[in-house]
């Protein structure tokens, strides 16, 4: 499969151009079989990066500000999991769950989840009812269920082409195509440029979210609050904008584009 040697490619990059981390994968797994409901395994605070964490349940583990740079994460159940502060950049989460866990300031740039829009349905990961406050994300996400998740002060914003490299002048926009952040809280987010085509916001709270620039072509929008959203020169050609509240109210409304292309 493509997506295996996506993966399979990146984990033997890690390997071979990254210090170890502090744990193996056999005294990580050892753990996490040890541990109880009670007692679950705290790995917090530690350097896990480039460990293949595939297909792990991972239980109700502590890994708050934890290292996963570059680990392998397809198939691993992380429900509920603390993850507050960890940096899982360049992490591979094809079809990992991560429903209902807390990855408050966590950063999670440029992860190895899909390579194409055919394979999306079958290799999004989840994010269901996550904690996601002040969330920094970077990347390109198809079909990825962010519903009910709370995304406040999270930032979508570009980043640089090449990992690490803040001197280009062209930055890569995040691309979030056709996910779902139904009843979602996205209060303050900065959703700066973001990529969101057939996206759907429906129910959505996008109070004062930075908006500007982002393309929402086709998305739905049904029912979401835009109360003080920074709207200059958004793109809601074909977007569906039933029953919005604060359209009114948001910010350089007269600035968005194509808002008379948009079902209402």
């Amino acid at each position: 499969m493509k997506s295996a040697s996506l993966a399979a490619s990146i984990f033997a990059f890690g390997m071979s151009n990254a210090m170890a981390s502090d744990v193996t994968v056999r005294e990580f797994t050892s753990a996490l079989h040890a541990a109880t409901p009670g007692q679950p395994i705290d790995f917090s605070n530690r350097d896990l990066s480039y460990l293949d964490l595939s297909n792990l349940n991972f239980g109700a583990a502590r890994l708050a500000r934890s290292d996963l740079f570059g680990t392998d994460m397809t198939d691993a159940n992380l429900k509920n999991v603390s993850l507050i502060g960890a940096r899982l950049d360049r992490t591979t989460i094809i079809r990992a769950n991560f429903s209902g866990a807390d990855l408050s300031g966590a950063t999670m740039m440029v992860p190895a989840a899909f390579i194409d829009p055919i394979t999306a349905v079958a290799e999004a990961p989840k994010f269901t009812g996550a904690t996601l406050v002040r969330f920094r994300v970077t990347g390109v996400y198809w079909q990825v269920d962010f519903r009910g998740a709370d995304l406040t002060d999270a930032d979508f914003s570009p980043h640089a082409k090449r990992f690490g490299d803040t001197t280009v002048n062209e930055p890569l926009r995040t691309a979030v195509r056709s996910c779902d952040f139904s009843g979602a809280r996205l209060v303050r987010a900065n959703l700066r440029r973001l990529l969101a085509h057939f996206t759907v916001f429906a129910g959505a709270d996008l109070t004062d979210a930075n908006l500007s620039e982002a393309d929402l072509s086709k998305a739905d929008l049904s029912g979401a609050n835009l109360t003080g959203a920074q709207l200059f020169g958004a793109n809601f050609d074909g977007a569906i904008l039933r029953g919005v509240q604060g359209l009114k109210d948001a910010k350089d409304v007269a600035h968005a584009l194509n808002l008379d292309k948009a079902v209402r």
